[in-house]
């Protein structure tokens, strides 16, 4: 079975997250980066409008193939209670059709799971087959107890299995 970890990190907690999910399932890992400039207070509050409202974005890179892998992990943080423009840009240009999916969303404290939800419409639309999701809490948290978060969640969720 073959695994691919794809996902966006701003700050570098998903990424953590992602890296973890990688070397404890042995995945491959490809990070979105997101061409817009993000940073700041102003482009913060932007960058939530545009999650919310779901406007596509300029990323590199611009495709994945996911044709070698039996199963796709999508990784985004959470803003104003959805996914990413990075990661649903992605999504869109993917061919999900017959491809095991597992989701996972990071989040300061809540509406992780509204993330996860619309995640999962945008993914079963292409095709996907969802076997598993999971959201992360991130905030206040050292690198060590994500780390140990996550792969207690690998455990939990038995993600080996897939």
């Amino acid at each position: 079975m073959k695994r691919i970890i794809v996902y966006y990190s701003q700050g570098g907690k998903t990424d953590l997250v992602a890296k973890t999910l990688a070397k404890n399932l042995n995945a491959d890992l490809v990070r979105i980066h997101d061409l817009k400039n993000r940073e700041g207070f102003k482009n913060k509050i932007l960058s939530s409008i545009n999650a919310f409202r779901e406007v596509k974005t300029d990323i590199v890179p611009a495709r994945v193939d996911l044709s070698a892998y039996d199963t796709v992990y999508f990784g985004t943080p959470t803003w104003a209670g959805n996914p990413t423009p990075a990661i649903l840009t992605i999504i869109d240009r993917c061919d999900l059709r017959a491809k095991d999916v597992v989701l996972f969303a990071t989040m300061d404290a809540k509406n992780g799971e509204s993330n996860i939800e619309r995640l999962e419409e945008k993914v079963k639309i292409r095709g996907a087959r969802i076997v598993e999701s999971f959201t992360i809490t991130t905030k206040d948290k050292s690198p060590e107890k994500l780390v140990s978060d996550t792969e207690a969640i690998i455990d939990t969720k038995v993600l080996k299995m897939y």
